[in-house]
């Protein structure tokens, strides 16, 4: 153990995690190279297979990855229902269906070409990157652990986005267990009478587990708040309303360049630095207490720099090497080093993080979760 990779075996922060997972999803959100896609849905695989633990979310990653391969294909056969490129290589020479005027702009089949076919798979492709690196962050990280880190004034919500998130994995843990189930039993039937004798279990153990979550949070007190004086609730509501135009009105003056200018540095950072104001008041109505708090160290300062510097290499090709960015669908895509670094370095956190501390237990039970109120 005291060889592994990493350090000593442990679980890393949420928070990293999210922020490496972001930082691959906003990498993707910047290309159509099908070639990086497809490094970046391999980068975090290995990831995701290399730093998992052994709690029931660490085998969620599959479901996202055939979701991904079914926005792949939805994505296409629109291309296809709706048409698409009207001019290239047709492939399949399907009637056009006539449509009212009322939606003029809209095409129903049509010629399907080659390019149109292209378009819509390099469409998809980023869209399912952007979904397998959700996650593996869904895959990676604790989402009890991760309601821990959130702050004080974002709790409420904070709860609401772990319940959430924690959907896909409740999900994989009852499809294994059903299937276990019903494989102990046997039994005979055709195909739609076996998909009806699994899906039935699955969807009720996940609304129980879900039911069972929500009344064990309410009993826990989460989300409840504090005894503050009227005054005190009045003037948090009065600061974050206060925040929300400033940094709206900060943001339009930013973006628009016939704004006047001294509304877009001034206004945007005193909204900020009131919303800080609201949220420090807004916290003081959440009392709670943490057992055993997540530490924050090389590790996750490392996990948290690769998602950054893998985004800002991305924006850098994307702004430099547009070919290689987005490339057009009359040739084959290329990968420049710029391109390979991208994927490469995303990699980083599969040999320089400590292995999960579950693995090592051989246990699947979780480790004791740090958020009590």
């Amino acid at each position: 153990m005291a060889g592994a990779p990493g350090g000593l075996p442990r679980d890393l922060h949420p928070v990293a995690w999210w922020a490496w997972a972001i930082g691959l999803a906003a990498a993707a959100s910047m290309t159509t190279n099908p070639l990086l896609l497809l490094l970046l849905v391999a980068v975090t695989s290995v990831v995701v297979l290399a730093r998992r633990s052994g709690h029931p979310w660490g085998r969620s990653f599959r479901l996202y990855l055939w979701l991904g391969l079914a926005i792949v294909v939805l994505r296409v056969l629109f291309r296809v229902v709706f048409g698409g490129v009207e001019t290239g290589t047709v492939l399949v020479p399907l009637p056009e269906v006539p449509l009212p005027d009322w939606v003029a702009g809209v095409r129903l089949l049509g010629p399907v070409t080659r390019e149109s076919l292209l378009a819509g798979l390099y469409d998809g492709m980023r869209l399912a990157t952007i979904v397998v690196c959700v996650g593996a962050a869904n895959s990676l990280a604790n989402p009890k652990r991760l309601l821990a880190s959130v702050p004080p004034a974002l709790y409420e919500i904070g709860t609401a986005l772990v319940v959430a998130v924690s959907i896909f994995p409740q999900l994989a843990d009852s499809v294994r267990r059903v299937r276990a189930a019903q494989a102990l039993r046997g039994g005979a039937g055709g195909r739609v009478g076996r998909l009806r004798r699994f899906l039935v279990p699955v969807l009720e153990d996940s609304l129980e587990r879900s039911l069972a979550l929500a009344a064990g949070m309410d009993t826990r007190g989460y989300g409840r708040s504090g005894d503050l004086p009227r005054g005190q609730r009045a003037l948090t509501g009065a600061l974050l309303l206060s925040a929300l135009v400033g940094i709206c009105v900060g943001t339009y003056a930013l973006l628009d360049p016939t704004a006047p200018q001294w509304l877009a540095g001034p206004v945007l950072v005193a909204g900020v630095v009131v919303a800080a104001l609201g949220l420090l008041s807004a916290g003081r109505r959440v009392a709670r207490t943490r057992y055993r708090p997540d530490p924050w160290s090389a590790p996750e300062l490392m996990t948290v720099a690769v998602g950054v510097a893998v985004a800002a290499l991305a924006h850098r090709l994307a702004t430099t090497e547009l070919v290689v960015a987005h490339p057009g669908v009359d040739g084959f895509p290329s990968l420049s080093v710029l391109g390979l670094a991208v994927g490469v370095l995303g990699l980083l956190p599969a040999v320089a993080t400590p292995a999960p501390a579950s693995t090592f237990a051989g246990s699947e039970a979780p480790s004791m979760e740090g958020s009590a109120v």
